[in-house]
């Protein structure tokens, strides 16, 4: 079965102030999210910093969830990386590490035109046989992609998936029924931005990745079957008890919020990798997740 499916829980990567990861509060942290039963695990992802992690702490990462999780819950790996010969690297490690899908953001410093990221994820896909998620996000990486660099990518036969940003309006069916028109049977529609988990799985979305689901798996993945089952009653009741939270996402910003999260849960110390300051002890997030125990 594909990996990209379902609910995907992207965890903290909890590391010291160096990026020496934090390994046990790790698995402690993937425990939680494989008991609850979520369909796959993303480490590394923007919520797992792996931006601010140098290779060797990112592999650290991946051999502790595979190690930990590896058989019991599908393990997605990020492996973005500036260097196209890097994010190969990353690939081929994850791959013999026991991983079971990619993760791939077109991360660049210079501007890239749709013909460098084709040839960047082609590259990538020659490195493993992993099956690969494209990672659409144009607030990091500046980069959105095309209908026609999708169709260019699926035709790769390891480029299996995309993740989105929330479409404007909230126009999900719109999307998705044109993504479905142009691309292969089979290829999985999901997005990302918790506050649209709900709407986009409703509308027929086939997989969704969530911050939220990385600290609170069981809430999330109520949510996520309720919109599966097209519950939509069930869907909106859960998501009204999360608007405090995705409050506090919208306005903090989520990599801040989960870590403060994990804090006051006794998960972890860890904090946001600088220059990114931790949270502070707001007591609107303490309502936020007082809020979750009604879900």
């Amino acid at each position: 079965m594909s990996p990209f499916q379902g609910l995907s829980a992207f965890p903290i990567t909890p590391a010291d102030p160096e990026g020496r990861v934090l390994t046990d509060d790790l698995r402690a942290i993937l425990r939680r999210c494989a008991e609850a039963g979520v369909d796959s695990i993303c480490v590394l992802g923007s919520t797992g910093g792996y931006a601010y992690l140098d290779p060797d702490q990112r592999r650290a990462t991946t051999e502790s969830a595979t190690a930990e999780i590896g058989g019991q819950v599908p393990v997605i790996v990020g492996v973005g990386a500036l260097r196209t010969s890097m994010a190969q690297s990353l690939a081929r490690h994850a791959q013999d590490s026991g991983a079971e899908g990619l993760l791939v953001a077109p991360i660049s410093y210079t501007p890239l035109t749709e013909d460098e990221v084709f040839a960047h994820y082609a590259a990538i896909a020659e490195a493993s046989d992993l099956p690969i998620c494209v990672y659409d996000n144009p607030t990091t990486t500046h980069f959105s992609f095309s209908v026609t660099l999708l169709r260019r990518l699926a035709a790769i036969p390891t480029i299996r998936a995309v993740k989105m940003p929330l479409p404007a309006a909230g126009a999900f069916a719109a999307q998705i029924a044109d993504l479905r028109a142009a691309l292969p049977d089979g290829f999985s529609l999901g997005y990302s931005g918790d506050w649209g988990c709900g709407a986009s799985m409703l509308a027929g979305a086939d997989a969704f990745y969530s911050v939220a689901a990385g600290i609170w798996p069981a809430r999330m993945l109520r949510l996520v079957r309720a919109a599966q089952a097209g519950d939509a009653a069930e869907a909106a009741r859960i998501d009204a008890a999360l608007d405090p939270l995705w409050t506090q996402f919208r306005q903090a910003g989520s990599i801040r919020v989960v870590h403060r999260a994990a804090n006051l849960l006794g998960l972890s110390k860890a904090q946001p990798p600088r220059p990114i300051q931790p949270f502070g002890d707001d007591p609107a997030l303490r309502g936020a997740m007082d809020a979750l125990e009604r879900i």
